[in-house]
C-alpha cells in the first residue's frame, strides 16, 4: 500500500508512483503545473472523491499487470535531463511541426464549416509552438548545462544567471503558458471530439493532440516535481 494520503500533493504523488499519472490522466487532475496542490483540492475542485482516486491509484499500481516505470526520483539529475531531452524533447520537436501542417490542411478544407473552433484553435496551437520552441532550446542550451555542471561540481561558484533559480523561473512560467495552451484547446474542441464530417486528417490530428497532451504533461511533471526541486536543492547545498 501507498504511504501517500489525500494530503499530499498531486506533484508528489506523480513522483513516488509513475503509474498514478495515468489515473489523474483519466480525471483530468493537473499533476505537472498545477501538482503543488493536495490531492484533496485537487479532487475537490473537480467534484471527485480523493479517498476513491488514491483507491484506484494503489489497485492500478498493485496490479500483477502493472508494467514497472523508472523512478527518476532515485536517477541522477544529468539521467533525468537526458532522458527528458531524449525522450520528450525529440517527441515534441517531430510533432509540433508535423501537427501545425496537419492544422492548416484542416483549416484549407474545413474553415468554412467550423471556423468558430478552428481560427482560435490555429492561434492558441502556433502561440504555444513558438513558445516550446524556444523553450526547447533555452533548457537545452542553457539551463540542462547548468544542471549537469553543478551536480559533477564542474561548474563556478556563481554561474553567469546567477544561479540555476533563474532559469527555472523562467521555464516554470513558460510550462504554466503551455499548460493554459493545452487547457485552451481542450475545451475549444470538446475534449478533441471531432464533429461528425471530419475527414480523416481532421480526426488524426485531434487524436494527435491529445496523445502531445499527455506526453507534455509527463514532461513538465518531471521537471516542476523532480528535476527542478532536485536542482535548486543541490545549488542551496553547496558550500
Amino acid at each position: 500500500m501507498t504511504t501517500h494520503c489525500t494530503d499530499t500533493t498531486v506533484g508528489e504523488i506523480a513522483a513516488g508512483l509513475p503509474i498514478s499519472a495515468r489515473i489523474f490522466e483519466k480525471y483530468g487532475i493537473d499533476f505537472c503545473c498545477g501538482g503543488r496542490v493536495p490531492l484533496a483540492e485537487a479532487c475537490q475542485r473537480l467534484g471527485l472523491d480523493a479517498a476513491a482516486v488514491l483507491e484506484e491509484i494503489d489497485r492500478t499500481a498493485q496490479s500483477p499487470a502493472a508494467e514497472p516505470e523508472t523512478d527518476w526520483r532515485t536517477a541522477t539529475l544529468t539521467s533525468l535531463a537526458g532522458h527528458i531531452v531524449d525522450t520528450h524533447h525529440v517527441y515534441m520537436k517531430t510533432q509540433l511541426p508535423r501537427l501545425e501542417s496537419m492544422l492548416q490542411k484542416i483549416i484549407e478544407a474545413h474553415s468554412a464549416r467550423h471556423a468558430g473552433v478552428l481560427v482560435p484553435l490555429a492561434a492558441t496551437y502556433r502561440a504555444m509552438k513558438e513558445e516550446l520552441d524556444g523553450h526547447l532550446l533555452k533548457e537545452e542550451m542553457i539551463l540542462f548545462p547548468l544542471i549537469r555542471a553543478l551536480e559533477s561540481g564542474s561548474g563556478p561558484r556563481n554561474f553567469h544567471c546567477g544561479g540555476v533559480q533563474n532559469p527555472i523561473r523562467v521555464m516554470l512560467m513558460e510550462h504554466d503558458s503551455a499548460g493554459g495552451a493545452l487547457a485552451r484547446m481542450r475545451q475549444l474542441t470538446g475534449g478533441y471530439t471531432p464533429p461528425p464530417d471530419a475527414c480523416n486528417t481532421f480526426r488524426a490530428f485531434y487524436f494527435e493532440l491529445a496523445a502531445m497532451e499527455a506526453d507534455l504533461h509527463r514532461h513538465i511533471h518531471l521537471e516542476n516535481n523532480i528535476l527542478f526541486p532536485g536542482a535548486a536543492a543541490l545549488e542551496s547545498a553547496r558550500p
